[in-house]
């Protein structure tokens, strides 16, 4: 029987403070405008996959979350098996002795941890953990960055997922997209003190995707121009500063400038596009109201292609970010490891959006930014190659 290789990684979520949205090319994955992430703590919200070879593979296969994908039109991820598979050549032309691992078809198995198209960078952590796999199982020399050309090619976000802390993708110029790729701003040890509470809304599927979302955008918003030439760019140098100069207050003004500046392109869209809804504008105002209580800058939220809200906070103000949200969610899951917060509102607060909220989230997450993709020995395949 033939030998199978197989290496496993995880690869964590990122959430976006500065919106990647809308293509120049959507074969490369070419963005219009460069983007700034949190990379969030794989203790809570990451995605794992095994990738296996053998001579003995008959096709590539991909299982996700215990189901068989036809991956077979998908260009994207086949575009990914592209290059690897060229790197991988490299690998086999300078040494005589490397296995033709290139040759090998590819059986891969993944999971996550978090709901799948919910709004919650599924496929940013799905394709950077097949990437850093394959990448290890080939034993291939480049870097994150290097690595992070080919992950944005089957979903733009998923090049930020290669790093740890918080991320850049610089969108580039060059037409080959060479210069399309994402760099750690900062590593997690940078500002360690930074928390994320996500308010799960719905577990459905989008009605619009994100790709067909960005089209659609960049087709018709007359917004979206004055966004992505004056707007992005002077703000992803201020956000960048707020990192290193460890800024919450700008960080968080910026965050929430942004998000709202993506919903409002998207809202000029013909058709409008709508991925918030009453239960993401309750959580606005409540944020609002803790700003406002707090007396300052304490919580910004922001919202990716979807209603569910990220709120980011530092760990010195848990108990005025969470006290009002744990009062009025106490009921759901994800409390544990905030048992020391009270579940207290402010006299002041006007508590009709915690109500909203009350009546319309199904889940709580509370993360914090966490680190780089990691190499496990945790396999999801058997001796056979399947899941």
């Amino acid at each position: 029987m033939n030998k199978i290789y197989s290496a496993s990684t995880t690869a964590p979520v990122n959430i976006a403070t500065l919106k990647y949205w809308g293509k120049r090319d959507t074969t490369l994955n070419l963005p219009t405008n460069s983007s700034i992430s949190v990379t969030l703590s794989q203790d809570d919200l990451r995605t794992l996959t095994t990738a296996s070879c053998s001579k003995s593979f008959t096709e590539d296969t991909l299982w996700l979350n215990g189901s068989k994908e036809d991956i077979t039109g998908s260009k994207r991820l086949l575009a990914c098996f592209r290059e690897l598979r060229e790197l991988r050549r490299g690998v086999e032309a300078a040494d005589s002795a490397a296995l033709p691992m290139s040759e090998f078809k590819l059986h891969l198995v993944s999971e996550n941890n978090f709901p799948t198209a919910a709004g919650l960078a599924s496929s940013a952590a799905g394709l950077a953990a097949l990437v850093r796999a394959i990448a290890d199982l080939y034993e291939l020399p480049q870097d994150a960055t290097e690595l992070s050309k080919i992950a944005r090619q089957g979903s733009g976000s998923a090049c930020r997922s290669l790093f740890g802390g918080y991320v850049a993708w610089e969108m580039g110029s060059s037409p080959d997209g060479s210069d399309s790729k994402a760099v750690q701003i900062a590593p997690v040890e940078h500002w360690p003190e930074m928390r994320a509470c996500i308010l799960v809304v719905s577990a459905d599927k989008k009605d619009t995707s994100s790709t067909a979302g960005m089209q659609v955008t960049v087709n018709t918003s007359p917004l979206f121009a004055h966004r992505i030439n004056n707007v992005v760019p002077q703000r992803f140098e201020l956000m960048k500063k707020s990192i290193l100069d460890r800024d919450f207050a700008q960080f968080a003004q910026l965050t929430m400038q942004d998000s709202n500046s993506f919903h409002a392109v998207c809202l000029d869209s013909t058709p409008p596009i709508f991925y918030m809804n009453d239960i993401s504008r309750a959580a606005i105002r409540a944020v609002d109201e803790i700003n406002r209580l707090a007396g300052q800058t304490v919580a910004a939220y922001t919202f990716d292609a979807g209603p569910n809200a990220v709120i980011y906070y530092l760990k010195e103000n848990a108990q005025v970010v969470l006290g009002p949200l744990k009062a009025a969610l106490k009921s759901q899951d994800g409390w544990a490891s905030a048992s020391a917060i009270k579940p207290e509102v402010p006299t002041s607060f006007e508590s009709r959006w915690l109500d909203v909220l009350g009546a319309g989230i199904v889940r709580v997450i509370l993360t914090k930014v966490g680190g780089d993709p990691v190499s496990t020995s945790e396999s999801l395949i058997n001796d056979a190659g399947l899941p």
